[in-house]
């Protein structure tokens, strides 16, 4: 084997700040692509605490694709961090029981954005916030402390409090051919036979192994 094991919990030696995150999260709610990485030198293999309000009962999911980057303190916000907001107060009575379990509210008027989906390939930098239901594209980058509050296009870079599109990294036609060539889905070996490709910038020689 030339390339990392993709099993392993630390892939690089001495260095336990780096961790592959699929091989420690437990969570069947929060899916991890191969390769994906958190930096985090306080506790890297516990990813799962930086996703809150992840509940059963509510049901949504984390979805983090392939070849992701993820920088210490990135929080992601799961739907259950909701309140109804329909009534004059958020408060959520019903949840401490007892009298106030009486105002429980239907499941269906709790706001509910559905799934976070991060793409493959997506850079997330240092104590960024990701909203619930957020969906980031393919390639994009994600700048430090941002909190992200809309979805991301493929290879958009955004930041700032609400995170704004700064620029996308390539022109449209090159971002379309890119999310066609999906050199994340490749096999292991392709991948690492052709590293100069995947991280030099000629699209036609990246097209040309695209088959």
């Amino acid at each position: 084997m030339n390339y990392p094991d993709p099993r392993q919990v630390h892939p690089l030696p001495n260095f336990p700040q780096v961790c592959f995150i699929k091989n420690t999260v437990k969570n069947p709610q929060i899916i991890i692509g191969d390769y994906t990485y958190c930096d985090d030198p306080e506790d890297s293999e516990n990813f799962e605490r930086n996703v809150l309000y992840l509940f059963p009962f509510v049901g949504d999911r984390l979805i983090i694709g392939k070849f992701c980057a993820i920088s210490r303190g990135v929080t992601f916000i799961m739907n259950g961090a909701n309140h109804k907001m329909s009534g004059f107060s958020t408060y959520p009575f019903e949840i401490f029981g007892e009298d106030w379990a009486r105002v429980m509210p239907k499941q269906e008027e709790y706001p509910n954005k559905g799934d976070t989906i991060i793409g493959n390939d997506v850079w997330i930098g240092y104590e960024s916030v990701i909203m619930p239901g957020i969906k980031i594209g393919h390639g994009s980058i994600i700048a430090a402390k941002s909190v992200v509050t809309k979805d991301v296009p493929a290879y958009g870079v955004v930041g700032g409090n609400p995170a704004k599109l700064i620029r996308k990294r390539f022109d449209d036609q090159v971002i379309e051919s890119l999310e066609k060539i999906a050199w994340w889905d490749w096999d292991i070996q392709k991948i690492t036979d052709n590293l100069e490709a995947i991280a030099g910038n000629n699209l036609d020689i990246l097209k040309s192994l695209n088959c």
